[in-house]
């Protein structure tokens, strides 16, 4: 509960439009319920989509998806397909899809501040028929997320003018960047794995296991 860690909440949807509004009458029209060809055009350009999900008890996770760009494959007007490539198996996506159909999805292209925001139902697949289809380097993925469209709409670049994203000059410096085999040593620190060790495994890692 959060309740007794935060003070002032906001519990009701009228509290919030009294203090926030209503959206204008282009975003209550924007929303659509099929692929058009500017959404196929769009999903065609991307090389990373964030994934949604949450289990039947209602926790919740965001997972990212990503390859070359046009990796989503747009079945028809009202499906899409996404690669499930090798992971880490926790699974975190795939066992949520199977306690609760509900995803929701962000589509991203490098350099574009708006992003193609999809939200839907989805299923498992292991449809050998068309995972070939989505071959990389000679190995095909065992299975695959199969997503039915439910609405679509574009979503407005202001987080990303707010964080500057794609402006280089904003990011930070190489040698500032959180060490991520460092903190896996620390957050994983009763297997008695070094820094060094857990960098080797997260190239080899990278570098074999990709498909």
């Amino acid at each position: 509960m959060l309740k007794p860690f935060f003070n002032d909440i906001v519990h009701t949807e009228e509290e919030l439009r009294s203090m926030l509004g209503h959206p204008s009458e282009l975003v209550r029209n924007k929303v659509v319920t099929r692929l058009d060809r500017h959404c196929k055009a769009f999903i065609a350009e991307v090389p990373i989509v964030f994934v949604a999900t949450s289990n039947a008890s209602g926790a919740c996770d965001v997972s990212p998806r990503g390859d070359a760009a046009g990796f989503v494959a747009v079945l028809d007007e009202t499906h899409l397909l996404i690669p499930e490539r090798p992971g880490n198996k926790r699974m975190d996506t795939l066992r949520n899809i199977i306690e609760n159909p509900h995803i929701g999805l962000i589509f991203v292209i490098p350099g574009l501040e708006e992003t193609l925001r999809i939200n839907g139902r989805a299923c498992i697949i292991k449809d050998q028929e068309r995972l070939q289809l989505m071959e990389v380097r000679g190995k095909a993925p065992l299975l695959g997320i199969g997503v039915e469209m439910e609405e679509g709409f574009i979503h407005c670049a202001k987080a990303f003018k707010r964080s500057k994203l794609w402006e280089p000059a904003s990011w930070p410096q190489q040698d500032a960047h959180p060490n991520p085999a460092r903190i896996l040593a620390d957050h994983a620190s009763k297997l008695g794995k070094t820094e060094e060790e857990i960098a080797s495994a997260l190239r080899d890692s990278y570098e074999k296991r990709l498909y």
